[in-house]
């Protein structure tokens, strides 16, 4: 059994603790706001996904996949997708196409543990239909399997995945100030 979670659990408190968290927990995030964020969640995701799926990363767990439906819970709160992405968003997409599969899973781990765990009370405090946060399939059963496919030694890349999310929070505070 892995060690993941406590050798990434500094980076994943961080993140946790950055402003844009705190609007996205309070229950009264702004709907165009809330779309902004999802839409470059969506570039983020659906660039780790494509990748993984080509790999052969996502095998037995392809009901993991969030990049679509992150898509349809955007485009319900954005009246257009025309938004320039974030910096943070770019520079993502550009780093996990560098990746091996090993670290590429490192990604997985962080984005999909997060949905299926704290994703479920984000899903009762922000706008929409939240359908990002639904999943076909066991919760328990999905993480148990995800955390089988992991390894102490993607820990490094796990921070590393922590470190973007909490560059993309702080451009996002940015946005509400």
């Amino acid at each position: 059994m892995s060690n993941l979670k406590e050798l990434t659990m500094e980076h994943h408190r961080s993140a946790e603790r950055c402003g844009f968290v705190k609007v996205l927990l309070g229950g009264n995030i702004e709907p165009t706001l809330y779309g902004v964020f999802l839409l470059n969640q969506y570039h983020k995701y659906s660039a780790l996904e494509q990748l993984a799926l080509e790999r052969g990363l996502l095998v037995g767990i392809e009901s993991i996949q969030r990049a679509d439906k992150i898509l349809a819970d955007a485009t319900e709160l954005l009246l257009h997708n025309n938004i320039d992405l974030l910096q943070s968003t770019s520079e993502y997409i550009s780093h996990v196409q560098t990746l091996n599969d090993h670290d590429l899973f490192a990604h997985i781990y962080v984005h999909h543990m997060g949905d299926l765990s704290g994703g479920q009370m984000i899903k009762k405090r922000v706008p929409g239909a939240c359908t990002m946060y639904e999943f076909d399939g066991d919760v328990i059963e999905l993480k148990n399997e995800i955390r089988s496919r992991c390894k102490d030694s993607m820990a490094q890349e796990a921070k590393m995945c922590f470190e973007f999310a909490i560059k993309q929070f702080n451009e996002m505070s940015k946005l509400t100030a």
